[in-house]
């Protein structure tokens, strides 16, 4: 089906950049830059809030392997940030959609709020959904977060991560490779281990395996409807996420993301900072035992889990109103809770 199917009200020269293929970062920055206002108009809690009083900024910057990074910043105008809170997106997605919304309602809450697209997804450079290597892409996140730190508007301020998804496994792997960089992290269905019923048959699985040597980059990982399975409400608004990677997962990508999700379920004992985890207890697409089995075994002093009964993956996009406000009422708590008189460890 083609991304602009499910799209009403969209002329003809719309819908040909939205169905073009967006394999590099120049298609897809340019289905951005003509559909980005008609994105932050539709009708979603997390859009539906005044940006006044936030300074916003969007750039590109070369990192060190050569590659473009696109990144976003939200901070507040009227007075200093409380702290600087750095997000990790998830999987297929980019920080200019559902994160807007997040962004902006964490910095109208006092907080500086960094985004980027990791290389492949979003607007940064890269091969569309393709994951070489799961470290490397840690490293790209650490190079760019280490530069943002240097900003003078936030240097000393405490800093926290907050990983949505996939971005909860890229977070973890962030703070593994900087035990004592960090004040704390959110987790929001963090991908300790990717739900049982979201892997193809275990024979397949190791033909695939086999298969990913050879052709790393193709799309033969059999597809399951994520969002149907992430989304308990609002799963039409999915399809106006116009740079979302949503084909079949290529191959290499499926092994990394495998790869990682059973290293950190070995080394959950090793997480040693502040925790807040969030996690919907119908989650079928991360499984929310391993969020419990993170919250048991971290050697952190200082966390806390919440479950959401009755809630999806997606706990800031997916879910009625009352629910995100809640979640999002959690974190800010969290946030203020941990942002006082404190600074870099």
């Amino acid at each position: 089906m083609a991304p602009s199917t499910n799209l009403q009200g969209i002329d003809d020269q719309l819908r040909t950049i939205i169905d073009a293929n967006m394999d590099q970062a120049p298609a897809r920055r340019r289905a951005r830059e003509a559909f980005k206002d008609i994105q932050l108009s539709i009708d979603h809690c997390l859009f539906n809030m005044p940006t006044q009083g936030l300074k916003m900024n969007e750039m590109y910057e070369v990192n060190s392997r050569g590659m473009e990074i696109f990144s976003k910043s939200w901070i507040p105008e009227s007075s200093p940030p409380k702290a600087a809170i750095f997000i990790c997106h998830g999987y297929g997605d980019t920080c200019t959609f559902f994160l807007e919304g997040v962004a902006r309602k964490i910095a109208s809450s006092g907080y500086g709020v960094f985004a980027m697209d990791y290389p492949g997804f979003g607007l940064s450079d890269g091969l569309h959904g393709y994951i070489a290597s799961f470290d490397g892409l840690v490293d790209d996140v650490i190079e760019h977060y280490l530069k943002v730190k240097e900003n003078p508007e936030i240097r000393g301020l405490p800093s926290f991560l907050f990983g949505q998804s996939m971005g909860g496994a890229v977070a973890l792997k962030v703070h593994l490779k900087q035990p004592n960089a960090w004040n704390g992290a959110i987790l929001v269905a963090p991908m300790c281990k990717i739900a049982d019923d979201m892997y193809p048959p275990w024979i397949l699985t190791q033909i695939l395996i086999g298969v990913a040597k050879f052709l790393p980059q193709s799309k033969l990982v059999p597809e399951r409807d994520v969002a149907e399975k992430a989304f308990r409400e609002n799963k039409e608004l999915t399809a106006y996420n116009v740079i979302a990677y949503k084909d079949k997962p290529r191959l290499r990508t499926a092994l990394e993301l495998l790869n990682t999700t059973q290293e950190i379920e070995r080394r959950l004992e090793e997480v040693s900072l502040p925790l807040l985890i969030l996690h919907g207890e119908a989650d079928v697409v991360t499984d929310p035992s391993v969020s419990k089995a993170l919250y048991e075994k971290a050697s952190s002093k200082d966390k806390k889990l919440i479950l959401y009964q009755d809630a999806y993956h997606a706990l800031l996009e997916g879910e009625p109103d009352e629910v995100i406000i809640r979640v999002f009422d959690d974190i800010i708590t969290w946030l203020d809770d941990h942002s006082r008189d404190k600074t870099l460890p």
